[in-house]
């Protein structure tokens, strides 16, 4: 078979149609089953007598289980292979969101959110790993940006369907609203993740659906940038200052990402919506800003080669729509538009981030470097929901978390351009 330029390009158009479409599904269900509790916060607080601090601290402690697991199910993903160990991920996820309906206080509350992120961990840097497997990182940074399109997309599809569940089901069957919420956001997971185990090839090796030449010559180009990287056991990835540095970057990252995701069902309803539906519709506008704008700078980002520069303006871009958003708080339109911009500076920002690490790791070090990174990362997720509650203790000012949180993102894009060399540019492919 030929390699040109043409033909190495409807290739990679078979691979795309094949399973980004499926893994964007997958991590939609993820999203939502994670950050659901921001939707299901606005009933169940006063059901259980939840304070906004016992909220947040259960919003958080997801990520504290997810810490721990991250790396070594990343690891256990390349041993037994992507197809087995994302169904189990997504099956036990499921579970677990489901059972949430179960939760009756303050500490059934986080031991069900610590499990939820026991039961998730390495399903996000498991395919960012996975992705690593069929494309060149020079076409990454536009695939990643689907697969992470699923984070804003299920705020546009997710929020209104949370909150027209729990108006329409509120006391059915003696269940609230908030309870049909994680069940019914959480049996889906179980059953996309069977399907999983039928649909997903762990390797270009065991695709049937590709011809022998066809998966020669994606070998072939993986082979020929795996040639470039110098780090590739597991010890690299722990002696390696960059994924530190990463690590650093990506924290940042997270605090923005679910200082907004879990808090904004919040902002929007002190506007004075009537109806958790409204509240749905009006807080799908900044994903869905987000969602198109990522999918622009990506492909930007993958035609140029350039990541560090893009990633820092682009969150720099986001904290000052963090910024503005709190100073215009009582306009709900413009407050509106700039927490668009801020969705769009902090989620567009996460496929500029994720080609990064495996431009310079490969195999056993790729796949614990990019969980170290995800995992210390998502620490932040812990502090982000957090964030409102310790300021609120040292500031009278309801938008001075929004001006914390800025100001960290800021330090992120200053970690970039200072910590990691510019050298990192990929190489730019005509296909």
């Amino acid at each position: 078979m030929s390699d040109s330029s043409d033909t190495t390009a409807s290739i990679y158009t078979k691979v795309d149609r094949h399973i980004v479409p499926f893994l964007f599904l997958c991590y939609i269900l993820a999203y939502l089953d994670r950050v659901n509790v921001g939707f299901a916060k606005l009933q169940m607080a006063k059901d259980l007598g939840l304070s906004d601090a016992d909220y947040a601290a259960g919003a958080g402690i997801f990520f504290i289980g997810y810490f721990f697991f991250e790396v070594p199910s990343n690891v256990a993903l390349k041993k037994f292979g992507a197809r087995i160990w994302v169904t189990r991920i997504m099956v036990t996820w499921g579970i677990v969101s489901s059972c949430m309906l179960f939760v009756t206080g303050e500490v059934s509350f986080y031991v069900m959110r610590f499990i939820l992120g026991l039961a998730e961990a390495g399903f996000f840097p498991g395919v960012i790993f996975y992705l690593t497997l069929w494309y060149p990182s020079r076409q990454r940074s536009s695939r990643t940006a689907w697969f992470v399109a699923a984070i804003p997309l299920a705020g546009v599809i997710g929020n209104p369907i949370s909150g027209g569940i729990m108006d329409s089901l509120s006391g059915a069957l003696g269940l609230a609203g908030w309870q049909w919420l994680f069940l019914s956001e959480g049996i889906p997971s179980m059953l996309v993740g069977v399907w999983v185990l039928f649909y997903l090839d762990s390797s270009i090796a065991e695709a049937k659906w590709l011809t022998a030449e066809e998966k020669a010559l994606l070998a072939k180009n993986l082979d020929a940038e795996e040639k470039h990287k110098g780090e590739s056991r597991l010890i690299d990835a722990f002696k390696s200052g960059k994924v530190y540095a990463l690590c650093g970057i990506y924290f940042t990252l997270m605090i923005g990402l679910y200082g907004i995701a879990f808090w904004l069902p919040t902002i929007v309803k002190a506007f004075g919506l009537q109806g958790y539906l409204s509240v749905g519709l009006i807080s799908a506008i900044p994903y869905g800003v987000a969602t198109v704008g990522m999918l622009i700078l990506s492909r930007h980002s993958d035609k140029t080669g350039e990541r560090r520069w893009h990633y820092a303006l682009n969150v720099t871009a986001g904290a000052a729509g963090l910024v503005l958003a709190g100073l215009f708080a009582s306009n709900p339109i413009l407050s509106t538009l700039f927490l668009s911009i801020a969705a769009l500076g902090v989620i567009g920002s996460m496929p500029l981030f994720w080609p990064i690490p495996s431009a310079f790791l490969t195999g056993t070090a790729a796949a614990a470097g990019i969980g170290i990174v995800n995992s210390v990362g998502n620490l932040g997720g812990y502090v982000g929901p957090n964030v409102a509650i310790w300021i609120k203790q040292l500031s009278g000012d309801p938008s001075a978390a929004l001006y914390v949180i800025a100001g960290l993102l800021v330090v992120g894009a200053a970690l970039t351009l200072f910590c990691i060399p510019s050298s990192l540019k990929v190489r730019v492919s005509s296909d």
